[in-house]
C-alpha cells in the first residue's frame, strides 16, 4: 500500500474538515471533530495543519470552488450567451436540501458576522459571481442576444441574490420550492431582464 503524499493528506483533511463543519457548525467544530472524521489522531492533523483556523478556512474555500471556478469551466467552451446564462443559473443552486456544499456555505454565512476571514471569503465569492454574470450579460448585449432592461451590474447582483435566496429556501426544505422550481423562478426574472426567451431543455 502506497503512502499518501503530504498534498493528498491535506486534501483528505480538507474534506474531513468540511464534513466536521456540516456536522458541528463552523463555530462549534474542534480539532477532535476533524480528527474523528479523518480517522486520525489530533496530533496527526496538527502535523499537516498546525493551525486549525487555517484548515477551516481552506475547507470553506474548497467548498466555494463549485460556485465560481467550476461554473466558469463549465461554460468556457460555449459560444451562445443565452445558453451560458441558463447553465450558470442552474449550476448555482443546491441539488437538494442536503447538498453538502450549500450547507457549508450556510454555516459560513452564519459565522461571517463574527469572523472577518469568513466575511471576506463570502464577499469575494459574491463579487466573483456578480462579475461572472456581468460578463455573460455584457457579451450578450454586445452581440444583440440580450436587450438588457437595466445596468448589467444591477441585473448580475440580482441574479446572485436570487440564487442565494432560493438556495436557502431549498436547504430549509420549503415544501414547494425545490431546485427545478428555483431555476424556473430565477429564469423568469432573467428573461425579463435580458429580453431573451432563455429556452431550456425541460
Amino acid at each position: 500500500m502506497t503512502r499518501k503524499s503530504r498534498t493528498d493528506r491535506r486534501v483528505d483533511l480538507i474534506d474531513a474538515a468540511r464534513r466536521a463543519i456540516i456536522r458541528h457548525g463552523t463555530e462549534g467544530v474542534g480539532l477532535n471533530h476533524v480528527a474523528e472524521e479523518a480517522g486520525l489522531t489530533s496530533g496527526a492533523v496538527l502535523y499537516h495543519y498546525p493551525n486549525l483556523s487555517e484548515l477551516l478556512v481552506d475547507a470553506h474555500h474548497a467548498g466555494m470552488e463549485r460556485f465560481y471556478e467550476l461554473r466558469l469551466k463549465r461554460i468556457s467552451g460555449m459560444r451562445d450567451p443565452a445558453e451560458k446564462l441558463v447553465v450558470t443559473i442552474r449550476s448555482g443552486l443546491p441539488h437538494g436540501p442536503d447538498d453538502p456544499d450549500v450547507r457549508l456555505l450556510n454555516e459560513l454565512g452564519g459565522a461571517a458576522a463574527r469572523n472577518r476571514m469568513y466575511a471576506l471569503l463570502l464577499t469575494t465569492l459574491y463579487d466573483r459571481q456578480v462579475a461572472m454574470y456581468q460578463s455573460i450579460l455584457e457579451t450578450g448585449g454586445a452581440l444583440g442576444t440580450f436587450t438588457l432592461t437595466d445596468d448589467s451590474l444591477v441585473i448580475a447582483r440580482n441574479l446572485v441574490a436570487l440564487e442565494d435566496a432560493y438556495g436557502y429556501r431549498i436547504t430549509a426544505r420549503h415544501p414547494v420550492i425545490g431546485p427545478d422550481e428555483a431555476v424556473d423562478l430565477i429564469l423568469a426574472y432573467a428573461r425579463t431582464a435580458t429580453g431573451n426567451p432563455l429556452k431550456t431543455s425541460h
